[in-house]
């Protein structure tokens, strides 16, 4: 197998495992707000009003931001607000631990101060967030994926098969297959 062959498979497989994860960590959030931003603000970053604003919008940009890469569309733009997100996830949550900060990250949950006693492990928050980012930065080079509507839309470069893309870039002139879609 070549890779112009497996990528759109690999990058398929990317696609919808981060979409998935992003639409769940959003609608986990989603039916308490406020809890959402009292675990942004467990961070102590930022002011507290900041906080809760950003606690109650980040349920919603991780919906869709899933949902566009669950769909395929605009999936080099939804990696790019994923892996923003990740890095972010990733700072904040380095800084926690960084501090001693006793909380729970907040992202499969609402978050916030841990109970009395209660130790968090931040580093397989980190590396599997770690793992998300590489995912998101996969997508970014490689977004053209199966079953996409990205595809669907006959948008530039996502709407190309590999085939076509290898073709293309051998040749001064566009393929026969992307002359009959033009």
């Amino acid at each position: 197998m070549t890779w112009h062959r497996v990528q759109p498979w690999v990058s398929l497989a990317a696609r919808l495992g981060l979409g998935g994860i992003f639409v769940t960590a959003g609608w986990l959030k989603v039916t308490d707000l406020a809890a959402s931003g009292r675990a942004v603000n467990a961070y102590q970053i930022m002011p507290y009003d900041l906080a809760m604003v950003i606690g109650a919008a980040q349920p919603f940009v991780e919906i869709v931001v899933g949902l566009l890469l669950l769909f395929g569309l605009a999936t080099r733009l939804a990696a790019w607000a994923g892996a923003v997100m990740m890095v972010a996830f990733i700072a904040g949550i380095a800084s926690a631990w960084s501090r001693g900060l006793n909380i729970d990250c907040g992202c499969f949950s609402k978050g916030g101060p841990l109970p009395p006693g209660v130790t968090p492990n931040y580093l397989p928050d980190i590396l599997r967030d770690v793992a998300f980012l590489a995912m998101a930065i996969f997508l970014i080079i490689y977004p053209v994926s199966r079953f996409s509507l990205d595809a669907r839309l006959d948008r530039p470069s996502a709407a190309l098969a590999p085939d076509d893309v290898l073709e293309e870039e051998n040749s001064e002139q566009p393929s026969e297959r992307r002359r009959q879609r033009l």
